[in-house]
């Protein structure tokens, strides 16, 4: 048997974006059910080198298919300017469930990517308007792009307003997508006036002060202590849902509030797999603004890099590698 190496541009030709939304909504089912296993997340913090290394691995039972991945990622700030690599890094390894045999080594990056704008799809759907066609984005970077991807394929998104303080990064934004959206640069303000609204940056004090009266907000920048892209008054008058309860409430949008005594258990609607599976209500005609606190969670890493591994083998994607010896002694 041989392993599967998909480097960053086979995980995107394989990483179709609605089947990556789909199976990261499977994984929140399997674990709002109990199929799932999904240790926390470890960290082996090397100060000596201002970086850590970080572990999550996880196994779903999603019914039709299951698999078994851990990723592998670092932070490391001084990359770029010391060795001219990127701050993040990830690599997923892919195995069978069944004989640990390791399928694929993977793209984490791009892999984390995928899942992280699939995840925000599944709130959006659930979470939204119905008839949502406004998408504001806070923050320009790459994971923008991702969002406003995955988020079209629940959403019939028309309209688009990006905001950020580098008007290249906007320009940018604009030129990849005004061929399919009404793209537009605008302040904060004018995003989080749409229907729907992502926010994607590292800021550790609240950037977003008002919403429209049913905006849906995909909190996606908190993914550390300290991190904070949303006012309180918004938190506490929104209907609040999470991805992971211990996640969110050390590293996810609600920490800094949460660590304050602003927020408590009874300002959270539950987490989105119960929304997902029914126990907890999504939207309803009396629902004004919503948020959903992603942090990312380790099974997502695994439907997502099924998705790909799956659709690797079946067009020919990626290189073969004998990666490990299977001789039996």
């Amino acid at each position: 048997m041989q392993t599967l190496l998909l480097d960053p541009d086979a995980v995107e030709a394989a990483a179709e974006t609605s089947a990556v939304v789909d199976a990261v909504e499977a994984a929140f089912v399997a674990d709002a059910r109990g199929d799932t296993q999904m240790p926390a997340k470890s960290y082996i913090d090397l100060p000596e080198y201002n970086g850590d290394f970080r572990s999550m691995p996880a196994y779903l039972d999603a019914g039709d298919w299951d698999a078994a991945a851990v990723k592998w990622v670092n932070v490391h700030p001084d990359n770029p300017a010391d060795h001219d690599l990127p701050t993040v890094m990830g690599t997923v390894v892919y195995s069978d469930p069944e004989t640990a045999f390791p399928l694929a080594l993977l793209d984490g990056t791009t892999i984390t990517r995928k899942r992280t704008g699939a995840a925000a799809a599944v709130a959006t759907n659930y979470l939204a308007v119905e008839h949502a066609r406004t998408m504001g984005l806070v923050g320009a970077g790459v994971q923008s792009y991702a969002q406003l991807e995955a988020v079209a394929t629940v959403r019939p998104i028309e309209e688009v307003v990006v905001a950020d303080r580098d008007e290249e990064a906007i320009a940018e934004f604009v030129d990849a997508f005004d061929d399919r959206f009404d793209v537009r640069g605008g302040s904060i303000e004018e995003a989080a006036q749409c229907d729907v609204l992502s926010t994607v940056t590292p800021v550790e004090e609240p950037i977003v002060h008002s919403v429209g009266d049913h905006t849906h907000v995909n909190a996606i920048g908190a993914d550390a202590a300290g991190k904070h892209e949303i006012a309180d008054e918004i938190l506490l008058d929104a209907t609040l849902v999470i991805d992971d309860y211990e996640q969110c409430t050390h590293s996810g949008e609600i920490n800094v509030p949460w660590s304050q005594g602003v927020l408590d258990d009874d300002d959270i609607h539950g987490e989105l797999g119960d929304v997902v599976v029914g126990e907890k209500p999504g939207r309803t005609p009396e629902t004004g603004v919503t948020v959903f606190d992603s942090t990312g969670l380790a099974i997502q890493d695994v439907a997502a890099s099924h998705v790909v591994y799956e659709y690797a083998t079946e067009h020919d994607v990626g290189e073969p590698v004998s990666l490990v010896d299977t001789d039996v002694l």
